[in-house]
């Protein structure tokens, strides 16, 4: 469909991008605000404005919903060039495992409390991923494979913001009591906290060691985005063909199959495709420098899209359950770190003696 010779997306994803350069100029005169965070947040905002609503639901629409998915998708295939397997395999295996079990167990924490406190819809799903894997981009990978609605990722992908702007601020301060030298506390935020580019605001205050260590840590929370979209994607089939079933036996006049659900969406696989590339293939730096740019201008294209979908007003009503959830998902997720990363550093300190 187009309107007046032109793709009717246009006008949606040229405004998309266009924030997204807004969001890229306020990050290089506040760098110490993320460029995916700033994205979000612009689109969060400008899509309270009541001037504006009409042409965001109306002409914009097909651009930015097409930026939220399409573009969110290449951007995390492009996310597997920043991961090597030989990098990972330098964490050890004690730590490699401590991060699985970080991943896993406040995945399980955040879906039981959103489910015990009737989150609607796949809500309590989005928000388990977003909190406990990377973010909005596990938001909007997880969102792909349920075929979630876009109202039901608005509000996890306003909780992943708000917290992990809190952990930029907070985590630096909690640093000097909990006693934590540049390591530890690049670890430490690598655990806990969400986006890539709120992990590198955060870590990089302690200075490059610390930066070191939260990237590395960060993007092995990240692989573990492919297997759990993998599960989440299994059961979503299961449950549909389940569904199929059961029309078919109670009324097949009516019954419609519905459109099942890839096991592994093509995005997941593109993404662990770019991870082994990365790994066994020589890349550039140039290569890698192109391609890093090129995957931030589309997640912070496709994050502000998905931004244009919060409402404020409508959170309100009621969003104080999946507040509840996200905050404290957030503190167990910082607090279990804190715990794994005194574990894994006496764990370390036993192995080296025993040498």
């Amino acid at each position: 469909m187009t309107r007046g010779g032109l793709p009717a997306w246009l006008p949606g994803m040229l405004v998309a991008a266009s924030a997204a350069f807004v969001a890229f100029l306020l990050h290089l005169a506040v760098p110490a605000i993320p460029l995916l965070t700033a994205s979000v947040a612009l689109g969060m905002i400008v899509a309270q404005l009541p001037a504006l609503r009409p042409p965001l639901d109306g002409p914009m629409k097909a651009g930015l919903s097409l930026s939220a998915r399409r573009l969110l998708r290449i951007g995390i295939v492009l996310l597997g060039l920043k991961l090597s397997l030989v990098d990972i395999a330098g964490l050890g295996l004690v730590t490699i495992i401590a991060i699985v079990l970080v991943v896993v167990l406040t995945f399980g924490v955040t879906l039981l409390l959103g489910r015990m406190l009737g989150l609607p819809g796949y809500q309590p799903l989005l928000i388990a991923a977003g909190f406990s894997i990377c973010g909005a981009s596990a938001v909007g990978a997880m969102s792909a494979v349920t075929r979630a609605k876009d109202s039901e990722s608005a509000t996890p992908i306003a909780l992943v913001t708000l917290c992990g702007t809190l952990a930029i601020v907070l985590l630096p301060l909690a640093r000097i009591p909990l006693g934590f030298d540049a390591t530890e506390f690049g670890t430490w935020v690598g655990l806990s906290v969400h986006d890539v580019g709120q992990v590198v605001t955060t870590a990089q205050i302690a200075g490059p060691v610390a930066l070191a260590a939260a990237v590395v840590v960060k993007l092995t929370r990240v692989l573990t985005l492919a297997p759990m979209v993998a599960i989440v994607g299994a059961v979503e089939r299961r449950r549909t063909v389940a569904f199929d079933a059961a029309s078919g036996s109670t009324d097949a006049a009516d019954a419609r199959p519905t459109k099942r659900p890839p096991i592994v969406p093509l995005f997941v696989l593109g993404f662990l495709a770019a991870v082994l590339v990365r790994t066994f293939v020589p890349v550039s730096d140039e290569v890698l420098e192109v391609a890093d740019v090129l995957q931030t201008a589309l997640l912070a294209t496709a994050l502000f899209a998905l931004g244009t979908g919060i409402r404020f007003r409508e959170l309100a009503r009621t969003g104080w359950q999946a507040l509840i959830v996200g905050l404290g998902s957030w503190i167990f997720i910082a607090a279990l770190s804190v715990i794994t990363v005194w574990v894994t550093a006496d764990l370390s300190a036993v192995a080296v003696q025993r040498q």
